[in-house]
């Protein structure tokens, strides 16, 4: 490794622990102290490949992000999430394009649009974390996730496209639309191959140890191989992470349990790093930027940061009004053909409620009207919740690493001096938006009062329903479990079994009051018992008692009756009780060997 990589490393890691303790947003305090640092005359400058950069940081920052983003939030909040991942960076691009072009004619259109599409696509990194500490409702926080995990494939892609022409290349509208198409559908065919091997993996095999390894390792495969036969890379690797991240409460629990910890790591390294290695460019690009036209070249880069930040809002206040405007026309039509159903189920309008109604019937589920609805109506975001969006549009680490892919990528078809200019353009808006938008985000959040507190409100109902729902299976699974108890071991393993369940069910009175799980007239039957029940026997028990409220968890999750942040923050205190039952096993087992 090169040393001052390492060096790079370590002080990265210091300022982001500081930053960290002290409650600041750590992306941007790093940033701020590179800055600085690389003022200083006795430190080089660190140059990486972009290329390198890209493939070795985007993959495990992608595949972490898909992993914590909710995939039911991510499906209803898809509309929001597509208009922004694909419809604002195209926008972005094609305004950037013409505007680089009227200042610098001798770019050519098609390196103005190449700028375009390497600035276009936003960095959520630091505004997720704000956003996190400030409690952002999870709407927004997906919607700003969700995007991050999309723009970069349009922004790739675009970038091969506008490259190709740079170089003199023919391609049409059509071709573009076309490696669009292929990129994404080849992107998502092999995430989801690669997701589900891995979550296959991680369900058959017992050993958390390799299954986090292989977990770090599949996102690099997954990119490469989409990359190489034409796909998306960031699309594959969003998507296994999506599903991976969906399948997570069916592995065992030390799988998740070290999943957590492992990729916060991951990402506060990776993250760390990028961000300084954002800061120590300056020098370099002051360099590159000379004195021969700088005047030019400041008045370009000051004109596309100023596009990149109006075109933002403008876009998300517009295309919400048009979304809720279509929108409002599929409720018109859902209803009407829900008219039909109710009046004929056999109408032919209604045939999408049939098939809905055979499907669900299918699975064991209910046919429900609200959820029905819920799928075809996308999260509403207030006025002030629109203007958080609009302000969270941070460049990061792909448009720096496009830009320092450049040379590579348009090769001897650009004057080198085109090349360093697009390259200090990059460099102004990632920097002037990450330290513009990044230090005001926070106060913006405050101002304007957004905030979690109906989410919070719609949790504890949740909470509690679930609390509930556990007592109800809890009970039909001890009562199911007390006979085979009672047969086995006779009376004295019912008194036992009555003792767990009073402590399963936390409750301070009689188990018969609390569940009728004590069978009274079977009591009164003294019988002697086979065999007394065995610690394995309690553990047993106990196991399957956490298995069952899992099991529900998931349920009510699939049918919609339980947010995935809920599921997840239950199954967390399961997945600890597991945790003791096992530790205390283990202690056990010490004690009589």
């Amino acid at each position: 490794m090169n040393p001052e990589v390492f060096y790079v490393l370590v002080g990265a890691l210091a300022v982001g622990a500081f930053a960290r303790w002290r409650g600041w947003p750590a992306p941007l305090v790093i940033t701020v102290a590179a800055l600085l640092v690389s003022l200083i005359p006795a430190v080089p400058t660190l140059d990486i490949d972009g290329h390198l950069l890209l493939n070795l940081t985007l993959p495990p920052l992608l595949y972490s992000a898909a992993l914590e983003v909710s995939f039911v939030g991510f499906r209803r909040s898809m509309p929001h999430i597509r208009r922004l991942g694909v419809g604002l960076v195209l926008l972005t691009a094609l305004a950037v394009g013409l505007v680089a072009w009227w200042i610098m004619p001798e770019l050519t259109l098609a390196g103005g649009l190449l700028l375009g599409a390497i600035v276009g696509p936003p960095d959520a990194v630091s505004a997720a974390a704000i956003g996190r500490k400030l409690g952002l409702p999870r709407r927004v926080m997906t919607v700003l996730s969700g995007e991050s995990l999309i723009n970069d494939a349009t922004s790739l892609t675009l970038v091969r496209v506008f490259a190709a022409i740079v170089a003199g290349a023919t391609v049409t509208v059509w071709d573009g639309v076309w490696a669009f198409v292929v990129a994404v559908v080849m992107g998502v065919v092999v995430g989801l191959v690669f997701g589900i091997v891995l979550h296959q993996l991680r369900v058959r095999l017992d050993d958390p140890v390799v299954v986090g390894t292989a977990g770090l390792l599949v996102p690099f495969g997954a990119y490469a191989i989409a990359e190489h036969i034409g796909g998306s890379g960031v699309l594959a690797v969003v998507a296994m992470g999506l599903y991976v991240g969906f399948n997570a409460p069916k592995t065992n629990y030390t799988t998740r349990q070290q999943d957590r910890p492992l990729w916060l790591s991951v990402d506060f390294l990776l993250e760390s790093f990028v961000f300084a290695y954002i800061g120590l460019q300056f020098p370099r690009v002051l360099r590159e930027l000379g004195t021969d036209k700088a005047g030019i070249t400041i008045a370009l880069s000051v004109a596309v940061f100023v596009v990149v930040l109006l075109i933002r809002p403008l876009f998300v206040y517009g295309s919400y009004a048009w979304g809720r405007m279509w929108q409002g026309l599929r409720v018109m039509r859902w209803k009407h053909a829900l008219e039909a159903f109710r009046e004929n189920p056999d109408h032919p309008r209604a045939q999408a409620f049939r098939r809905r109604k055979e499907k669900l019937k299918a699975s064991g589920r209910e046919f429900d009207e609200k959820s029905l609805r819920a799928r075809i109506t996308e999260p509403a975001l207030s006025t002030q919740e629109r203007a958080v969006v609009s302000w969270a549009g941070m460049r990061g680490v792909v448009t720096l690493a496009m830009a320092a892919a450049l040379p590579d990528l348009t090769g001897d078809s650009m004057p080198e001096s085109h090349v360093q200019k697009l390259i200090v353009v990059a460099f102004v808006v990632t920097v002037g938006t990450l330290l513009l938008q990044g230090l005001t985000l926070s106060p913006v959040i405050k101002a304007l009062g957004v905030g979690a507190d109906e989410e919070r409100r719609q949790d504890a109902l949740q909470l509690q329903a679930m609390q509930a729902r556990n007592q109800e299976v809890g009970k039909a699974y001890l009562r199911a479990k007390r006979g085979e108890w009672k047969e086995r071991y006779g009376t004295a393993g019912s008194e036992v079994f009555d003792k767990m369940a009073r402590a399963l069910l936390r409750v301070e009175r009689d188990t018969d009051r609390a569940g009728n799980v004590v069978d009274q007239e079977a009591e009164s039957e003294r019988t002697e018992p086979v065999a007394r029940p065995g610690y394995d026997d309690i553990v047993e028990l106990r196991r399957g008692w956490l298995e069952v409220r899992r099991a529900t968890l998931i349920e009510e999750r699939d049918r919609g009756n339980l947010s995935e942040e809920v599921m997840r923050e239950l199954l967390t205190a399961i997945d600890a009780e597991e945790l003791a039952l096992d530790t205390r096993g283990a202690i056990t087992d010490v004690s009589r060997a």
